[in-house]
C-alpha cells in the first residue's frame, strides 16, 4: 500500500486544478496522486472512469520550493499526454486489478467461442518458427481450421532452429532466491524500461508452464546427477533460470513444436503451404480477412480467405545485411502489413549480441552467433597495450584487462548484451581490438579449463566449441575465441494490444514480428520464452475473444482480394522492368553499411541525418538500376530477394527517422548525445517512456505514442555495477 503524501507540500493547488481544466477541456477529469517509489516521488493522475490504463504516470515530485513547482510541470505533461501528444490514441486493453491478476481475470472475462462453432473459424499462421507452429499446432487441437504458411519447403527450417543458449522461466530449481516477480523486474530493467508491464508479468508467469510443455514433448533438456532439470545463468541475470539441451536449445523446442503441428496436419486440422511467401495482407471492412501469397516454385500469385491472420514472421535484423540471422529471414510480410495500416513500433530497437565471430572477408554474406551462454564460464578480455599483435598465450595475466569484471564487479561478464557490446567497442575503438583487424576481444576458456577440466567444459559447450573451430580453424580449448558484437535480434515491430492484436483488427502477430515483450533491450534466453508464450499460452484464448465477434468469413472472390492481387503484380512488373546494372546483393550490402555506421551500436544526430540521405540514394538506385534476372513464372530467387530489399530499404528510413526522434539513449539505442560521464546509456522517462507506433500514411509516417505506466517497478538508472 502506498502511503497517502501531502500533495500541498509537493506544489498542488486545487484552484490551479480548476483554471486548467478551464483552460484545457479535452483533458479528462482525475485525481492526482503521489507515490512513493524507493527515495524519489512522482505525480500519478487517475482518470475519475474505471477505463484500462486509467493511472498515468505524470513526472518527478519534489517539495515546492519558492518559484520551483513540479506540479506545475505535472499539468503540462498532462496537457501534452492529450492535447499534443496524443498518447492516447492506441489502447493497449490491459486488464485492471493487480499486476499478479491480470491475466487469470482477464481470461475469464474474455469472450469464448463454443467447441462446436470452432470449426466453422480459419484462422491463417504465417511463419513455422518456435510462435508460428506452436500457435498453429494449438489452435487446430482446440478446433479451429488452421492454413500454415512458410517460404521454406519444412517449418523445420524455421530459424528458430539456430538459437543455442537456452530458454528462461521462474521455476526456481536451484533455490537461489528466482521467483516469477524477479523474472518480471528483470526483464523490465534489461529492457531498460521500455516495455509494458502487464505483458512482461504476463510472460514471467508463464514462463513455468512452457517447460512443462516442452518436457512432456520430449525435449532433452539438460539434467543434473539426480535426474532434474539443470539451469545455467545468463546476462542480466543473477540467477540461474535459463534451460538449456547443450547448444541446441532453439532447435530441440522447435521440433517439440515441430511435432504438435506435424500431429494436426495429419489430422487434416492444420493444411501447410510450403514455399509461399506473404506479399499482402486483404483487408474488408477494416478487418483482417486474408492474405495473398506468391508460390515461390511457380511464381503464381494466391488469394487465401480467413476470420483472421496472424503473423509469427520473425525479426528484421537482415536490414543490415551482415546479420546472425539465417539469409532468407526478412521484414516483407510484416512491412506489408504496416503498409496495411498496422502501425510498426520502436523499429530503432536493435539488439547487438556481443558474442559473435568477427568478420574476415569482405565475401561474408551472414554472421555465425556463438551463444552468450559461453560467458558463463568464458572471461572477456583484451591486452592493457594498445595494438598488441602478440599471440593471447604470450601475454602475461598482469598486462590483460577483464575490462567487463572491472568495470561491473556485481556483474561481470553477464552484464547485458547492449551493455557488453558497447564496451566491446568501446575497447576497440581505443586501439586495444585483438585480430588482424582490430575488431575483437577475446573470450578465454583457460581459467574454467585448469579448474574443471577440458571434458566438462566439452560437456557444456562442445558443439558450440566445434562450431567455432571449424569456421575459423582454431582451437578454442588451447587458445581463446575472438568475438566481436554483431546484429541480432530486433526489440521492435509490428505494434500489438495486451491481446497480441495490432492495430488492424482480426491481424494478430506473435514472438519477434511484435515489439511486445522485451523494451529496449532483450535478455539473453528471451527470445524462445516469448515465441513459446505466444503460441502456446496467449494467442489460443485472445484470438476466440475476437473471433466472438466475428462471423465466418470465406469469401475469397471479394473484390479487396482482385485488388491486392493487381496491385502485386503490377509491383512485380515494375521491379523485373528496370533490367539495371547492380544487383540486389550489390544494392543490399550498401544499405548495410549504411545502416551499421549510421543506425548501428551508436547513433548521432549528424550520423542518422546522414543516413537518411543516403538510404534516399539507395532507394533511387534500386528503382531504377537494379537488375533481375528471369521472369515472374518460375523459381526466380533473385526476385524473392529484390522484393525483401525493398521493404527493407523502407524499414531502414524509419529506423533512422525513429532513432533521430528518441532523443535519449535506452537499452540498445544509445544516442552518443545522451550518455553518462562513464559512457552509459542515459535515458529521459519524462519525454520518452512511451511505445512509438508508427502509422504509414502515403509517404510519410505518424508518430502515435503509447504512455508506459511503472506502477510496480521505480524508474532508476541501470546499473549492473
Amino acid at each position: 500500500m502506498h502511503q497517502k503524501i501531502n500533495k500541498e507540500k509537493f506544489g498542488f493547488s486545487e484552484s490551479e486544478l480548476m483554471s486548467f481544466y478551464k483552460v484545457n477541456k479535452g483533458v479528462p477529469k482525475g485525481t492526482f496522486q503521489i507515490k512513493k517509489r524507493g527515495e524519489s516521488y512522482y505525480w500519478y493522475y487517475t482518470l475519475s472512469v474505471n477505463v484500462p490504463g486509467r493511472v498515468k504516470y505524470l513526472t518527478k515530485a519534489h517539495p515546492k520550493n519558492g518559484g520551483d513547482n513540479s506540479f506545475s510541470l505535472a499539468l503540462e505533461k498532462l496537457h501534452n499526454m492529450y492535447l499534443v501528444d496524443n498518447f492516447s490514441k492506441l489502447e493497449s486493453q490491459v486488464p485492471l486489478g493487480d499486476l499478479s491478476c491480470k491475466w487469470t481475470s482477464h481470461k475469464f472475462n474474455m469472450k469464448l467461442v463454443n467447441p462446436s462453432n470452432k470449426r466453422k473459424y480459419t484462422v491463417i499462421v504465417v511463419g513455422t518458427g518456435l510462435a508460428g507452429a506452436s500457435a498453429a499446432a494449438t489452435m487446430a487441437e482446440l478446433g479451429y481450421n488452421v492454413l500454415a504458411f512458410s517460404y521454406h519447403e519444412s517449418p523445420r527450417r524455421a530459424h528458430s532452429i539456430a538459437a543455442q543458449g537456452g530458454i528462461n522461466a521462474a521455476k526456481n530449481y536451484q533455490n537461489d532466491g528466482d521467483s516469477v516477480h524477479r523474472l518480471f523486474y528483470d526483464t523490465i530493467k534489461g529492457g531498460d524500461y521500455r516495455s509494458r508491464e502487464a505483458n512482461v508479468y504476463r510472460l514471467a508467469e508463464l514462463s513455468g508452464n512452457i517447460i512443462d510443455q516442452c518436457v512432456a514433448q520430449g525435449v532433452p533438456f539438460a539434467r543434473e546427477y539426480g535426474g532434474h532439470l539443470d539451469n545455467r545463468s545468463f546476462g542480466g541475470a543473477q540467477v540461474s533460470r535459463t534451460f538449456y539441451a547443450r547448444g541446441q536449445t532453439g532447435q530441440q523446442l522447435l521440433l517439440g513444436a515441430y511435432s504438435a503441428l506435424v500431429r494436426q496436419m495429419h489430422l487434416k486440422k492444420v493444411k501447410f503451404h510450403p514455399r509461399h511467401e506473404m506479399l499482402d495482407v486483404v483487408k474488408i471492412d477494416g478487418h483482417a480477412k486474408g492474405i495473398v501469397t506468391r508460390e515461390l516454385t511457380t511464381g503464381k500469385i494466391k488469394t487465401h480467405a480467413a476470420d483472421s491472420v496472424v503473423l509469427a514472421t520473425g525479426g528484421y535484423g537482415n536490414v543490415f545485411y551482415l546479420s546472425t540471422n539465417a539469409m532468407a529471414s526478412n521484414v516483407t510480410a510484416a512491412w506489408r502489413a504496416h503498409k496495411q495500416g498496422a502501425y510498426f513500433a520502436n523499429p530503432c530497437f536493435t539488439q547487438i549480441h556481443p558474442t559473435c565471430i568477427p568478420v574476415s572477408s569482405g565475401h561474408q554474406s551472414k554472421l555465425t552467433l556463438m551463444s552468450e551462454s559461453l560467458r558463463n564460464d568464458g572471461r572477456v578480455w583484451v591486452p592493457l597495450k594498445k595494438k598488441d599483435t602478440r599471440l593471447p598465450s604470450d601475454i602475461p595475466e598482469d598486462e590483460r584487462d577483464y575490462y567487463l569484471e572491472r568495470i561491473y564487479p556485481s556483474f561481470g561478464n553477464l552484464v547485458p548484451r547492449d551493455v557488453a557490446s558497447r564496451r566491446a567497442k568501446e575497447m576497440c575503438d581505443a586501439g586495444k581490438g585483438v585480430g588482424k583487424t582490430g575488431l575483437a576481444v577475446y573470450l578465454d576458456f583457460k581459467d574454467a579449463i585448469e579448474r574443471e577440466g577440458e571434458q566438462w567444459v566439452s560437456e557444456k559447450y562442445g558443439n558450440l566449441f566445434d562450431m567455432y573451430k571449424q569456421i575459423t580453424g582454431e582451437n578454442p580449448y588451447k587458445n581463446p575465441m575472438r568475438i566481436y558484437p554483431a546484429v541480432h535480434y530486433t526489440m521492435g515491430g509490428l505494434w500489438v494490444d495486451y491481446n497480441l492484436m495490432s492495430s488492424v483488427p482480426g491481424l494478430h502477430v506473435l514472438g519477434e514480428a511484435n515489439f511486445s515483450d522485451h523494451g529496449a533491450n532483450r535478455l539473453g534466453a528471451s527470445a524462445l520464452m516469448q515465441g513459446l508464450a505466444d503460441g502456446y499460452f496467449v494467442i489460443p484464448y485472445t484470438i476466440g475473444n475476437y473471433l466472438a465477434t466475428q462471423k465466418p468469413f470465406t469469401d475469397v472472390n471479394h473484390q479487396a482480394f482482385s485488388d491486392s492481387v493487381n496491385k502485386i503484380k503490377n509491383n512485380i512488373k515494375k521491379i523485373l522492368k528496370t533490367q539495371g546494372e547492380k544487383t540486389v546483393e550489390e544494392i543490399h550490402k550498401e544499405l548495410g553499411k549504411v545502416m551499421w555506421d549510421y543506425v548501428g551500436m551508436s547513433r548521432s544526430k549528424e550520423g542518422l541525418e546522414k543516413a537518411l540521405k543516403l538510404i534516399q540514394k539507395i532507394k533511387n538506385d534500386f528503382n531504377t538500376n537494379v537488375k533481375i534476372p528471369g521472369s515472374n513464372k518460375e523459381f526466380n530467387p533473385e526476385l524473392e530477394k529484390a522484393g525483401r530489399l525493398a521493404d527493407f530499404i523502407e524499414l531502414g528510413e524509419l529506423m533512422a527517422i525513429d532513432a533521430l526522434n528518441r532523443e535519449e539513449s535506452c537499452g540498445g539505442h544509445f544516442r552518443e548525445e545522451h550518455q553518462t560521464k562513464d559512457n552509459e546509456a542515459k535515458r529521459n522517462d519524462d519525454d520518452y517512456a512511451y511505445v512509438a507506433a508508427w502509422e504509414k500514411i502515403n509517404k510519410e509516417y505518424k508518430l502515435h505514442k503509447e504512455k508506459l505506466d511503472f506502477e510496480n517497478v521505480e524508474l532508476t538508472t541501470r546499473s549492473y555495477k
